[in-house]
């Protein structure tokens, strides 16, 4: 979880991502934030999310970023 949380805070150093919710909803996190997100997360946890799974919903807050992870066989 930590190395998301930095990966995270590397995007937008100023925000609580621990406590925000709804960061793509409320326009913290734009789509090319995303972008960046998931090319991250790709390269540091060995996943490969797939275009199927860029959904508001996995991206809104640091907990749903983590359940996709582990969804997709990643170790936190």
């Amino acid at each position: 979880m930590e190395k998301l949380l930095e990966i995270l805070k590397s995007l937008h150093p100023r925000v609580d991502f621990a406590n925000e919710t709804g960061l793509v909803d409320r326009g913290i996190l734009d789509s090319f934030d995303v972008i960046a997100l998931v090319g991250e997360m790709n390269d540091l946890f060995g996943v490969e999310v797939d275009l199927e799974y860029l959904e508001p919903e996995n991206f809104n807050t640091v907990d749903a970023m983590a359940k996709l992870l582990r969804k997709l066989g990643a170790t936190l």
